[in-house]
């Protein structure tokens, strides 16, 4: 379980990053519940909010391949090397503009992938194709 303790353990750390982001703007726009209509800090919180609506399936699929043993040995870590790029990706992309940005898309590309590829690979499993 080493791909999925290291993975999540650097998931905290953004999640910690993105949540401390998120204070800080309520603290500096005087918002201490909900948005207050803020764009500033609805950005900050749709940033950390799509964060966690992503994160816990992608990685719980990287936890089930991993100690299931699906896949070759690497895909785990290397599913978890891809998602943790597409988050910082996303999260980097939002920092700069509101619009569309390739650090967003990139992002959206890459944790869409983790979540095909796990689920692929988790459905193969289950209905006895490996």
């Amino acid at each position: 379980m080493t791909a999925t303790l290291i993975t999540a353990a650097l998931l905290a750390l953004m999640l910690f990053l993105l949540s401390a982001w998120c204070v800080a703007g309520r603290v500096k726009f005087n918002v201490m519940l909900g948005d207050g209509g803020n764009e500033e800090l609805i950005l900050r919180l749709r940033t950390q909010a799509n964060f966690t609506e992503y994160v816990p399936m992608a990685l719980t699929l990287i936890l089930l391949l991993e100690t299931a043993r699906i896949g070759p040995a690497w895909l785990p870590a290397a599913l978890g090397a891809v998602l943790l790029t597409g988050r910082l990706a996303h999260a980097l992309g939002l920092l700069k503009t509101r619009e569309l940005s390739a650090g967003r898309l990139l992002g959206m590309i890459l944790t869409m992938l983790v979540l095909v590829v796990g689920a692929a690979a988790a459905l193969g499993r289950g209905i006895g194709l490996w």
